[in-house]
């Protein structure tokens, strides 16, 4: 199976990199890329991808995992 890692931009979209298959809410698969930016802030209008908005919002985000909000 081929390497997938996600990795957090500070105040920034998450970074994939590897071979996955993304698909939306109702099931349809996007393109299958190398790698994809995520958007995080949720003001991206290419969402579910990253178009740099993030920096001109100001948006800030945890940078670490809460262990407390993991869901049990």
């Amino acid at each position: 199976m081929a390497e997938v890692t996600i990795e957090v931009i500070k105040n920034g979209p998450y970074i994939i990199k590897g071979t996955v298959e993304l698909k939306d809410a109702d099931g349809n698969s996007y393109p299958v890329e190398k790698r994809m930016a995520l958007c995080r802030c949720g003001a991206s209008t290419t969402k579910p991808f990253c178009d740099g908005t993030h920096s001109k919002i100001g948006f800030q985000a945890a940078e670490k995992a809460v262990p407390e909000s993991a869901e049990n």
